[in-house]
C-alpha cells in the first residue's frame, strides 16, 4: 500500500503547511481563498463531467443518479449529521471544506483506479500523481479551513485502504462505462460544493453522495438482466 500512504501523508503534509500558512493571514486574504476554492471546485466539477458526458451511453443516467440520490440522502440528512459531528469539534465552517476536501481526494479515476492497479500490478503511478495534485489542494484547503482538513487523510486512507484490499474483486466490475458515469455525477458534485463555497446556491452537497451507488446499482442489474 506504498501508493496509499504517499497519498496520505502528502494530503497530511498539505494540511500542516497550509494551517501554519494560514495563521499569517488577514481576514481580506482568506476572503480571497474562499473565492478562489470555490472557483476551483467548481470549474473541476464542471469539466470532469463535461470531459466524461461525450463518453456516456446512458445520457439521462446521471440525472436518475443525482434526483434518487439526493431523495435518499436528505431522507437519511447525511449533511446535518456530518456537520453536527464537526460542531462537536470546530466552531467554524470547517464541515464545508471537508466535505469538498473529500470530494476532490476521493472521488476521481486516479483515486480509485490507482489503489487497484497498486494491488494487482504493484504500479504505483497513478497514486503517485494524485500524491502530488492532492499535496498543492490540501495546501491550499488548509490555508482557508484550517488543520482540521487533515481529517481528509484518515477518510482517503480508509477509501483507498479497502479498494486496494479489494482490488481483485473489484478490477472486473469497474469497466470504463462504469468510472465514466461516476465521473459525471462526481463531478456534479464537486461543482456543486464549489458554489456552495461561493455561496450562489445553498446545496447540501453530502446529502446527493448516494447519486454515486445509483449508477453502480445500474450497472450491476444490467449485468445480471442482460438489459
Amino acid at each position: 500500500m506504498i501508493g496509499t500512504l504517499v497519498n496520505t501523508a502528502a494530503i497530511l503534509a498539505g494540511s500542516v503547511l497550509g494551517s501554519i500558512f494560514k495563521k499569517g493571514l488577514k481576514e481580506k486574504y482568506q476572503t480571497a481563498l474562499f473565492t478562489a476554492i470555490g472557483l476551483a471546485a467548481t470549474l473541476l466539477g464542471i469539466n470532469a463531467a463535461v470531459t466524461h458526458m461525450k463518453d456516456s451511453s446512458f445520457p439521462v443516467l446521471f440525472i436518475i443518479s443525482l434526483a434518487a440520490g439526493s431523495l435518499i440522502g436528505t431522507a437519511l440528512d447525511i449533511d446535518g449529521g456530518f456537520q453536527k459531528l464537526v460542531g462537536r469539534f470546530s466552531t467554524s465552517n470547517l464541515g464545508q471544506g471537508l466535505s469538498t476536501g473529500i470530494l476532490l481526494f476521493c472521488i476521481g479515476t486516479l483515486s480509485i483506479l490507482g489503489p487497484i492497479e497498486s494491488a494487482i500490478h504493484g504500479n504505483h503511478t497513478y497514486l503517485y500523481m494524485n500524491a502530488t495534485l492532492d499535496l498543492v489542494t490540501s495546501m491550499v484547503l488548509a490555508s482557508t479551513y484550517g488543520i482540521g482538513i487533515a481529517l481528509t487523510a484518515v477518510v482517503l486512507f480508509l477509501w483507498q485502504g479497502a479498494i486496494y484490499m479489494s482490488a481483485d474483486y473489484l478490477a472486473p466490475f469497474l469497466t470504463a462505462p462504469l468510472l465514466t458515469e461516476i465521473s459525471i455525477v462526481g463531478g456534479v458534485l464537486i461543482a456543486s460544493s464549489g458554489l456552495s463555497i461561493l455561496k450562489i446556491i445553498d446545496a447540501k452537497t453530502l446529502n446527493m453522495l448516494p447519486a454515486l451507488l445509483v449508477p453502480v446499482i445500474w450497472f450491476l442489474l444490467k449485468g445480471l438482466f442482460g438489459l
